[in-house]
């Protein structure tokens, strides 16, 4: 259970408009969405860029959710990044006076996008054939999907574990 009463998101059964081999993606997605909007809730932006025992911030963790689905989308359509998503990328975990909101609000338009896309992705081009990177790895586009989705909850994790920490009395 989330923090409502709601079963988990796959447990709702099938998300409108996203093709049957793509539901798990779409339901760890809306899953995290739903996750880190809960869990953000009148979060002080003071917080946002703390690291206690080192690990990455909040505000890390927000800009890299988004930023790593607009990367593993990227590649699943067979492109490269473009300068401002490299330039995004340097960019994550270096402060600079945004809001948590801001970076919320940033995390919840790329899940979307990310679940609009999934609904135009036909199942017959999963297994074709994609390259990561300027190293060009060996991926397929299911492979970039699962990942996008797996990484999205592994750093939803790591964002709620920091933000348990940051709630601890000082």
């Amino acid at each position: 259970m989330t923090g409502s009463s709601l079963p988990e998101v796959w447990l709702r059964g099938p998300l409108p408009g996203i093709p049957p081999l793509l539901q798990p993606v779409a339901h760890a997605l809306t899953q995290a969405r739903e996750d880190v909007n809960a869990w953000m809730a009148n979060f002080p932006d003071t917080l946002l860029w703390e690291r206690p025992a080192g690990v990455a911030s909040v505000g890390f963790h927000l800009q890299h959710l988004a930023g790593v689905l607009d990367r593993m989308f990227t590649y699943a359509h067979g492109q490269v990044l473009t300068e401002h998503q490299l330039e995004a990328l340097t960019a994550e975990g270096k402060p600079y006076g945004v809001k948590a909101a801001t970076l919320l609000k940033q995390f919840n338009t790329q899940v979307t996008r990310a679940l609009e896309e999934l609904a135009t992705l036909s199942e017959d081009t999963l297994t074709q054939p994609r390259t990561v990177g300027r190293q060009k790895l060996p991926s397929t586009v299911i492979g970039l999907l699962a990942h996008a989705a797996e990484h999205t909850q592994r750093h939803a994790g790591q964002l709620f574990v920091t933000l348990r920490v940051l709630a601890q009395p000082r």
